[in-house]
């Protein structure tokens, strides 16, 4: 007997209009789909939730199909094709038809500083929360901390995308997230990564696994400071280190 993690796919269309399909762990639906919209640049109110109706559930009970009701008017780009396939529990963007200019958001402004030394202790605060990964060793997990260190919300999820998302939407539905400046990932920071954390505005993102050159880049550009490696009592610093309030030696 072993456990193994939740993979269902998950069919989202807008206004009965198919958007995507993607592979998530059975879980936070309505988070993932309201951070998803947002991220994706579709729908960002942040004070008027849209309704989103469970359409369609599997025989066991898991949600596989979602349609978001949104007036025409309050959306803010052409959902459809933008799209053209399944998003795949490894990649968020995969089935794109293009890229949005992500560099062109303004650089973020954020003139807190992060104490490095708070790093580990947010990273074990998730860690701490990843029951799903102790019983099958198969999901990622994002949390969001505000500057001092206090977790606001962890979300576990087969894609680190949809843990992403889960975690953004979860804060839109709280009114919380003015409040996140710290995103931390269990996986590698990819574009997708570093795209949804500035679309959501959070200056400070950390990973324990390792940075790609287009995520690390992409962060610079924009003004966003980039931690990776962030474990065993060490992290590297990739971009604005200025944000980060050296530890003594």
């Amino acid at each position: 007997m072993d456990l193994l993690a939740l993979e269902e796919s998950l069919s989202i269309s807008i206004n009965d209009i198919p958007f995507t399909i993607t592979m998530h762990t059975p879980g936070s639906e309505s988070d993932l789909v309201r951070g998803l919209l947002f991220t994706e640049g579709v729908y960002q109110d942040l004070e008027i939730h849209p309704k989103i109706i469970l359409v369609e559930s599997n025989v066991d009970g898991y949600p596989i199909k979602m349609d978001v009701q949104i007036p025409e008017g309050n959306l803010l780009k052409e959902f459809s094709g933008t799209r053209s396939m399944t998003s795949v529990s490894s990649c968020g963007i995969c089935g794109k038809t293009e890229l949005d200019d992500i560099t062109s958001i303004s650089s973020l402004q954020e003139d807190g500083i992060l104490d490095a030394a708070m790093v580990e202790k947010m990273f074990e605060k998730m860690r701490n929360h990843q029951s799903a990964f102790d019983q099958s060793g198969g999901t990622h997990a994002a949390a969001a901390f505000n500057l001092q260190g206090e977790l606001i919300v962890v979300k576990e999820d087969i894609g680190r995308h949809n843990a992403v998302d889960k975690v953004i939407g979860s804060l839109i539905y709280e009114g919380k997230l003015n409040q996140a400046k710290f995103l931390s990932v269990s996986g590698r920071i990819s574009y997708e990564i570093v795209s949804k954390a500035l679309v959501a505005g959070i200056p400070f993102l950390g990973s324990v696994s390792a940075p790609s050159t287009l995520a690390v880049e992409t962060a610079d550009k924009a003004g966003m400071t980039l931690l990776a490696f962030c474990r065993n009592d060490k992290l590297t610093v990739y971009t604005h280190p200025e944000r980060m309030m050296q530890l003594e030696k």
